[in-house]
């Protein structure tokens, strides 16, 4: 590394600064291909520069990069700079609280110095994603980033994909798509297209993707939903069930009595109380009725009443059980 410049060489030492705690100065001679000397005059270089270049005499003393009072500008590798960019500009969009105006300005720094192979990839991501606000909370998923940058080459450039597919149930399919566009969500990352073999618009999770391959086969233009709102949409609750029930007993009573969210109560008289109660599942929403103890009568719907009619019978049967199943 003799024949590297100046300033190539403090890059260098730099990076070997950064890569392990401490460094002696025979080490970073030896690996920089210098003398001692070189490497003073490099690290004086570092210093002039803003990076808190530490150094220690005597027995495991050395060279330490610590920390400023100043941020110096960072060394990052591709993958890095491709990483950091997103994250501001999607900051800079407001996804993330307080941070829109510091992430603007970071991002007009490092968008001074991204070489142009960078910037087609972050462009890429960008003109092929959506926020989806409002769905920031809980852990996030992680992602593979290169199934990321993948999609949403094909996004851009309207070129099928294939991946396998971990579905909701657990089952595992092989997909091939036609993209239209990314929707990130704070916590997941979401793919809006077109399902060849099923011929329907889906919504698929990044995290339950894997083997992403964009292909050759570019698409034509299809009219489709909004993304935003159609991913909205796929990913909330599938309510299917609306019940409307009068119980027998006062509002304040049943208002302690339920924790969710998804009803609504209304005082029909000091005594009765209409319950509005939304739900994906008969079975557990005659559970929820019969755990209220109080009198009740559904007026809608009727598979409601069956479902209860049905578990009144089981019930029936096993308190009235005086003989042990004989199989």
């Amino acid at each position: 590394m003799a024949d590297l410049d100046p300033t190539a060489r403090a890059l260098q030492l730099l990076n070997l600064l950064q890569s392990r705690p401490v460094w002696t100065g025979p080490e970073l001679a030896d690996r920089l291909g210098v003398t001692t000397r070189s490497v003073r005059r490099d690290v004086d270089r570092l210093r002039a520069l803003g990076y808190p270049v530490n150094a220690a005499q005597g027995s495991g003393g050395g060279y330490q990069l610590g920390a400023g009072r100043a941020l110096p500008p960072l060394l990052l590798d591709d993958e890095e700079a491709v990483a950091v960019a997103v994250s501001l500009r999607l900051a800079a969009g407001g996804t993330v609280a307080g941070a829109s105006d510091a992430a603007l300005r970071a991002l007009t720094k490092l968008d001074q110095v991204l070489p142009a192979r960078l910037r087609s990839e972050i462009t890429a991501i960008l003109a092929s994603t959506d926020m989806l606000a409002g769905r920031g909370a809980g852990a996030a998923e992680q992602i593979d980033g290169e199934a990321l940058l993948q999609l949403a080459k094909c996004c851009r450039d309207r070129r099928r994909a294939t991946f396998g597919y971990v579905a909701r149930e657990g089952a595992a399919t092989e997909r091939r798509v036609e993209p239209v566009r990314l929707v990130a969500t704070g916590r997941r990352w979401y793919l809006m297209a077109w399902d060849l073999d099923r011929e329907d618009w889906r919504t698929f999770r990044l995290d339950r993707m894997d083997g992403v391959a964009g292909t050759t086969w570019q698409f034509p233009f299809r009219e489709h939903p909004d993304p935003v709102t159609y991913v909205g949409e796929s990913i909330s609750s599938p309510h299917r069930h609306e019940a409307v029930i009068v119980v027998r007993a006062p509002l304040d009573a049943l208002r302690e009595r339920l924790g969710t969210r998804e009803v609504t109560l209304t005082a029909l008289d000091a005594g009765t109380t209409r319950l509005e109660l939304v739900g994906d599942n008969l079975h557990w929403m005659a559970f929820h009725l019969s755990w209220l103890g109080f009198d009740l009568e559904v007026s809608e719907p009727a598979e409601l009443v069956e479902t209860l009619a049905t578990l009144g019978s089981r019930m029936t049967r096993a308190a009235g059980a005086g003989t042990p199943y004989a199989g």
